[in-house]
């Protein structure tokens, strides 16, 4: 990447201050974008973000959320479960054919 089309990081305090500033009485999303050198795009998601899950908002890469996070585990652990069904049933059906 070529040093003007590299992407800009920021910081959760950063992400947290700007919505803060942003919902201040006066301020519109547009100019306290326009105050930070932000597009108002990134903004009103931040925003949106932050409106949905304050406490989880600005994770970060690769940090899931908790509700995902155990969403997965019992996905994970119901496949196992269907697994192990499927193995009984088909221990049942042996040995109750090789009694006969």
């Amino acid at each position: 990447m070529s040093q003007s089309t590299m992407r800009r990081k920021f910081t959760k305090e950063f992400k947290v201050e700007a919505v803060r500033l942003s919902n201040q009485p006066g301020m519109t999303v547009v100019q306290a974008a326009r105050d930070l050198g932000i597009r108002s795009k990134l903004l009103y998601r931040w925003r949106s973000e932050f409106a949905e899950t304050p406490g989880e908002a600005f994770r970060g890469h690769g940090k899931r959320r908790a509700r995902d996070e155990d969403l997965e585990q019992l996905r994970r652990e119901n496949e196992q479960l269907r697994m192990e069904r499927e193995i009984l049933k088909k221990a049942t059906a042996f040995f109750a054919n090789h009694s006969r």
